[in-house]
């Protein structure tokens, strides 16, 4: 009777061992799903998802000058608008760890120009998660400061004015320092011109024509205007995400839930600093959207599986209606955590 108890129980493992989908199997479904989508879908740029170091996928897809006919490259380079937030948080948080910068001080403590009883106020923190109340440096605050979410571009601009105080370099110095240290090549602010390989953005206007948008840069540089391509982003999310450019203790606070926003695309978000996901999925899909005239972005990571998602496009549809604009983005996100919730529960 144990004889057959124990074959029995060898038949079961068995039969679970095969029942197990397999990892390259996964991928190799989340692959051809990725290409479904595509063939589905206007898309025009570049398209990047790998696990740990190695690149599972990747694509360039369309023209880099849609006049010239000049055909996307993977190494390409793109204007990734929001994206920049994160990596504006993680130079305060590096002077954070190093104890220069404290980061319940108010920004009185660094910014004396501007003549507002509010600097007295608002707190770094506040503006790393867009809860100051700031709409303009000569005027009051919108709401009380910390009471309210107001998403905001000017906030990260004040980030940028800080660091600047602090370190005595401009915010384009530090940026070209910390990349080259970082190894990211093809990362730039926009005013080091030594970026080669910047694609055309274009813009879809009224008859759905694509026309090239010539305000790209029109945006804060630390809370929008920053320059990379798919590989550098990927490898931002590999230093990121492993401790490397802060501690995990301080990466914790960049992932935790200061705020809610109900989001054009997402519906209910929540903020950490300079990253967002849905509350609660900081382990599952966590990252940022980015958005500049011709230009749509996304730079994810999913903690489960160390898996990175890197989508970058120089072509802007359907502005009325930002879900389909991103529509490419958030259906191969879907795919992306779908497939790795699949890997992390029965692998």
């Amino acid at each position: 009777m144990k004889f057959s108890v124990w074959i029995l129980i060898f038949h079961l493992l068995i039969s679970c061992d095969i029942d197990k989908p397999k990892k390259q199997d996964v991928h190799a479904a989340l692959l051809s799903k990725i290409d479904s989508v595509i063939s589905q879908q206007k898309f025009n740029g570049v398209i990047l998802a790998a696990v740990d170091t190695t690149v599972l996928y990747s694509k360039a897809i369309g023209f880099s000058d849609l006049e010239n006919k000049v055909k996307m490259d993977l190494d390409d380079q793109f204007i990734i608008g929001s994206i920049s937030k994160q990596i504006t948080a993680v130079l305060i948080l590096r002077e954070y760890e190093n104890g220069n910068i404290g980061l319940d001080d108010t920004i009185s403590q660094y910014l004396t120009a501007i003549n507002q009883a509010w600097i007295k106020e608002v707190t770094i923190h506040q503006l790393l998660t867009h809860t100051h109340g700031i709409v303009a440096l000569d005027q009051p605050l919108e709401f009380k400061q910390g009471s309210q979410f107001r998403y905001s571009q000017i906030g990260y601009e004040l980030l940028a004015q800080v660091l600047e105080n602090v370190t005595g370099k401009s915010f384009e110095k530090l940026l070209t320092e910390f990349f080259e240290a970082c190894g990211l090549k093809n990362t730039f602010h926009p005013n080091n011109t030594k970026y080669k390989h910047l694609v055309k953005g274009y813009e879809a206007n009224e008859k759905g024509d694509l026309v090239y948008s010539t305000t790209s840069l029109n945006n804060y540089v630390p809370a929008g205007s920053m320059i990379s391509n798919a590989m550098d982003l990927k490898k931002w999310n590999e230093m990121l995400y492993s401790g490397q450019l802060v501690t995990k203790e301080t990466l914790k606070l960049m992932t935790t839930k200061y705020a809610t926003r109900i989001h054009p695309i997402f519906e209910t978000v929540a903020y950490g600093y300079g990253l967002l996901f849905k509350d609660g999925e900081q382990s599952v899909q966590v990252g940022a959207l980015g958005y500049a005239p011709g230009f749509v972005s996304a730079c994810y990571h999913y903690p489960q599986t160390n898996m990175n998602l890197v989508v970058l496009e120089n072509t802007a549809n359907n502005l009325n209606d930002f879900k389909q604009t991103f529509v490419v983005h958030t259906e191969i996100m879907k795919l992306m955590k779908k497939e790795c919730l699949v890997i992390g529960d029965r692998m």
